[in-house]
């Protein structure tokens, strides 16, 4: 089963509730990110389009609408994400800033699941350094 999909026809993003949790799930976030010392640089000091970004990109990837490719086409996390030294502290630190955010949300424990794992996953894809 996709878990993208809950049900016949439910996506996750009609499970939580649609934009509205997506973007309170990035307002939790990106409250993390503000006071995390190990990844805070990577990120502009103005938050707005970062948290508007990734927020699309959720919802898309959840099973909402696709304005994220519509505005800014594919995806490609990886390339996006290459400009930054990202190494092994940096993602743990992001994913413990996203872990606290989910576990703040409160989703059902399938949707938790694999939120956390799709985030581990992707987290650990953007490991571009050693460092």
């Amino acid at each position: 089963m996709n878990i993208r999909w809950v049900g016949a026809k439910k996506t996750v993003y009609d499970t939580v509730g649609g934009r509205a949790w997506f973007e309170e799930l990035v307002e939790y976030f990106y409250t993390n990110v503000e006071s995390d010392q190990v990844i805070r640089g990577l990120y502009p000091k103005d938050l707005t389009l970062s948290k508007k970004n990734t927020t699309d990109f959720l919802i898309q990837y959840w099973g909402g609408p696709t304005d994220y490719s519509t505005n800014r086409g594919h995806p490609r996390l990886r390339m996006r994400h290459a400009p930054f030294a990202i190494g092994t502290k940096e993602r743990d630190a992001w994913m413990n800033d996203m872990r606290e955010a989910v576990n703040a949300m409160n989703p059902t424990t399938e949707i938790k699941e694999a939120m956390l794992d799709y985030f581990e996953m992707a987290s650990t894809h953007m490991i571009n350094t050693e460092t």
